[in-house]
């Protein structure tokens, strides 16, 4: 399953202006333009000074950055930062039934209610409702993919949901897409935030599925990847 971006150009980063904004230099152009960043996170190790950036054009004229920053090289591999590229990565691979454990799933929905809030997805499997949470990676240490970057209570709610959904009968799934080709294992990042990696402790026993791939990040697109070991 891949992604294709529309027409790219290759920049320099130069600084983050806010959580969504980012400055960088045009290699061709030699000028500086403003990026949206498509992710909240915060990529300390990746939005550095002088790192190569992958630029797509904005299909949206009227927008106020005309540019979307959608990957930026590190140790040698680009490294995709948009935080909607593993939802919609995942969606086209259930869509298409190119999961093996979801491959005689039926999709019904994006966006299932849950509570007082949601879950990324809804499928069905064999009349059995299958909930799935998507979680987007782009940390790396020592070649061990990491989530979060920083704390987050909305992650960890949404491990509890699934637990509680399997305690109910359904099936229940998260799948972490690590934006990056160099990772060889998945696992939670307990020293930035102990409650996430205790919730999905919990959430394994329980029964619910735990599943991590590995994107190939090109010039041209993003691609879904091998399926990585998860360490819990």
């Amino acid at each position: 399953m891949k992604l294709v971006f529309n027409s790219t150009l290759i920049g320099s980063f130069i600084e983050r202006l806010n959580r969504f904004v980012g400055v960088v230099a045009l290699e061709q152009e030699g000028e500086h333009v403003n990026a949206h960043i498509a992710t909240s996170g915060r990529l300390q190790e990746l939005l550095v000074a002088g790192a190569p950036a992958l630029l797509e054009k904005s299909l949206q004229p009227e927008r106020r950055t005309q540019y979307n920053l959608k990957a930026v090289m590190h140790n040698g591999g680009w490294v995709s930062i948009d935080a909607q590229a593993p939802n919609r990565l995942i969606e086209k691979a259930l869509r298409y039934g190119a999961l093996p454990a979801f491959s005689r799933c039926e999709f019904i929905r994006r966006e299932p209610p849950h509570g007082s809030g949601r879950l990324d997805f809804l499928l069905m499997d064999n009349g059995r409702p299958v909930y799935i949470e998507v979680k987007s990676v782009t940390l790396m240490e020592s070649g061990v993919a990491l989530f979060p970057d920083a704390p987050t209570e909305r992650g960890r709610r949404h491990l509890d949901d699934l637990s509680s959904l399997v305690k109910d009968g359904f099936r229940a799934a998260v799948i972490f897409v690590v934006q990056r080709e160099d990772a060889g294992s998945f696992a939670p990042n307990g020293r930035t935030d102990v409650s996430f990696a205790a919730a999905l402790l919990r959430a394994a026993a329980a029964g619910v599925e735990i599943y991590a791939y590995r994107c190939l990040v090109k010039e041209d697109g993003i691609m879904l990847g091998e399926r990585l070991p998860v360490m819990i």
